[in-house]
């Protein structure tokens, strides 16, 4: 495999991961578990069986977390960071064959703040749901959230050109909701 190839993957992983923490890392897991996918040495822990009952098992919570309205507000406090270590994480595992300085400097950089920027966004929306809906819309908004995060991952695993595309795609559509958003809020 090209050195490069890992990189679409560990970007998909790491936006996945900003929608939900652990669906990407349980699916990480299960390919590599299964031969799908080569892990950096470092982090081939994640395909064991520890860490896919630990993955599992907290995936489950977090799924069913983020259908109780006020708890998914409090949830993204500690998800934000932890989104942003997961999508370190993912780019680091998913690109094998960069030399260490490179993959680090990408996982942190490219990784973290797709995770980040992710995870920021759908967090702002669920405040907004939460403030608008009295938090009735919410499971809607974890539903989406739950859904694009095993879409994302899965295209990241099985599909890396595709999930390249998707992931520039969501980065554009939103820096530019971001940008509006700027631009409604300064003084005219």
């Amino acid at each position: 495999m090209h050195p490069l190839f890992g990189i679409p993957v560990g970007l998909a992983l790491s936006a996945a991961a900003g929608l939900r923490v652990f669906v990407p890392l349980l699916l990480t897991g299960v390919a590599a578990r299964l031969g799908a996918i080569t892990l950096t040495p470092g982090m081939a822990w994640i395909g064991s069986d520890v860490a896919l009952v630990a993955f599992g098992t907290a995936t489950l919570l977090e799924i069913v977390a983020y259908y109780v309205p006020w708890l998914d507000n409090l949830l993204d406090t500690i998800a934000t960071p932890g989104a942003v270590t997961a999508g370190i994480m993912m780019t680091a595992a998913a690109t094998p064959d960069l030399p260490p300085f490179l993959r680090w400097t990408l996982a942190i950089v490219a990784g973290g703040g797709t995770a980040g920027l992710v995870q920021g966004s759908t967090a702002l929306l669920r405040l907004k749901s939460s403030a608008f809906t009295a938090g009735a819309g919410n499971p809607v908004i974890a539903t989406g959230e739950l859904a694009g995060s095993i879409a994302l991952s899965l295209i990241g695993l099985l599909a890396p050109l595709l999930a390249a595309v998707v992931v520039v795609a969501l980065l554009v559509v939103l820096a530019s909701r971001i940008r509006r958003a700027r631009r409604a809020v300064r003084p005219a």
